[in-house]
């Protein structure tokens, strides 16, 4: 696995090293020990899938509360996304900072988003599915979210959406 940080502190972009002969390649998407190297929550307690049928749709931007915070493993298995993180840590150089990763079933790289920070997507084509490798358990009561186009962000989607949940069109601005 390759880890490269991203201007957000302890997010990483992670490519599969791939390692290639005739039939294709071979390579390792998830290791508890590497993560570990680079001080990265380990622990996964939830797989989980999300299938969006159109080019357009906007998921996000959520995140669970104190004490269930979580970390996340995204990677786009197939179709394409941008996926989107903000940094909610109040002590950190990057507060409210974002960054945009576009993660696609061709270029095999997956985002790793540690707690704290909230995460969503847009789909860049249609049939787009996303898997997820989560670090706690989804708890209903400490689930929260930021709209979308949150003024004190200014997330630069890619294209206007065409598909957002009544829920995710109406969680608040951040303040």
């Amino acid at each position: 696995m390759i880890f490269k940080e991203t201007k957000l502190k302890g997010a990483f972009e992670i490519e599969i090293k791939k390692l290639e002969d005739e039939r294709g390649f071979f390579g390792r998407s998830w290791c508890a020990n590497e993560m570990a190297e680079y001080g990265l929550n380990s622990a996964i307690k939830q797989a989980n899938t999300s299938f969006s049928k159109t080019k357009g749709t906007i998921r996000g931007m959520h995140f669970q509360k104190a004490p269930y915070q979580e970390s996340k493993l995204i990677r786009c298995t197939k179709g394409a996304i941008l996926d989107v993180i903000i940094d909610l840590r109040p002590d950190s150089p990057t507060y409210k900072e974002w960054i945009g990763v576009e993660l696609n079933e061709s270029n095999y790289k997956m985002l790793y988003v540690p707690e704290d920070f909230a995460h969503g997507f847009m789909t860049l084509e249609d049939n787009s599915e996303v898997t997820y490798l989560v670090s706690q358990f989804y708890t209903p009561g400490a689930e929260a979210g930021i709209r979308w186009n949150d003024p004190a962000f200014n997330i630069e989607w890619p294209m206007n959406p065409t598909v957002i949940s009544e829920k995710d069109r109406n969680h608040p601005n951040y303040f």
